[in-house]
């Protein structure tokens, strides 16, 4: 089974029971993972913000 993360309601769905996929994260392969979808997305968009800062600040290498 599957889980999505709701961004609306802040619950976690399963397939079953899912909401609208505009509204929806995932899928997700266990209900946790789901649960955490804002947390580790965050934790994505600062890695990925400090890896295009390191690589701006090298600046063109042509």
């Amino acid at each position: 089974m599957t889980y999505w993360y709701n961004v609306d309601s802040g619950r976690v769905e399963d397939d079953e029971h899912k909401s609208a996929a505009d509204h929806l994260m995932g899928p997700y392969q266990s209900r946790d993972d789901a649960a955490n979808a804002l947390a580790k997305a965050r934790e994505n968009t600062e890695k990925w913000d400090a890896e295009d800062r390191d690589w701006n600040s090298k600046g063109s290498s042509d």
